[in-house]
């Protein structure tokens, strides 16, 4: 892995903060490549090999229907968050695919309301170069905590 790499690497793990963070959800959908996973799960679920998640997407084109869902269909009370986001580590490294962790920590925000750790955890991802850059194949958003908020509406 070169300086170039790593230096995308950082910046594709900076902008999806960003992206999320902002509330521009329409450019969520293009951190990934076409057949891709994003699945939130649980860290007990995870470690035992236990399927089940909170969130499970498998397309670009899910994707983009949770983002419909988020703009048009769900209703809930509006909320800011932001990430707080490590280096990605690279566990792996091959000409155009990466395999990398990084720990995270979300914070919430609700209107007149004092901002509050909303979720913690770590990304397990696998990045691939595509022709518009470095894309994800797979984010797994393992958090720590078995307790979670009745929703999780945006992306993390």
């Amino acid at each position: 892995m070169n300086f170039q790499d790593h230096l995308d690497l950082n910046q594709l793990y900076a902008s999806y903060a960003s992206a999320v963070d902002s509330g521009q959800w329409e450019l969520w959908p293009e951190f990934f490549t076409e057949e891709c996973i994003y699945r939130l799960q649980p860290r007990e679920n995870y470690e035992r090999g236990f399927p089940l998640a909170t969130l499970s997407f498998e397309s670009k084109g899910m994707l983009k229907d949770r983002v419909y869902g988020i703009r048009e269909t769900l209703f809930h009370d509006p909320y800011y968050q932001r990430h707080v986001v490590g280096s990605p580590l690279v566990l792996k490294a091959e000409q155009d695919r990466f395999e990398c962790e990084a720990n995270y920590a979300v914070f919430r925000t609700k209107l007149s309301e004092l901002s509050t750790v909303f979720n913690v955890g770590r990304y397990i991802d696998t990045v691939v170069r595509t022709e518009d850059g470095l894309k994800f194949k797979s984010r797994q958003v393992i958090y720590d905590s078995e307790m979670i908020p009745n929703s999780i509406i945006y992306p993390l």
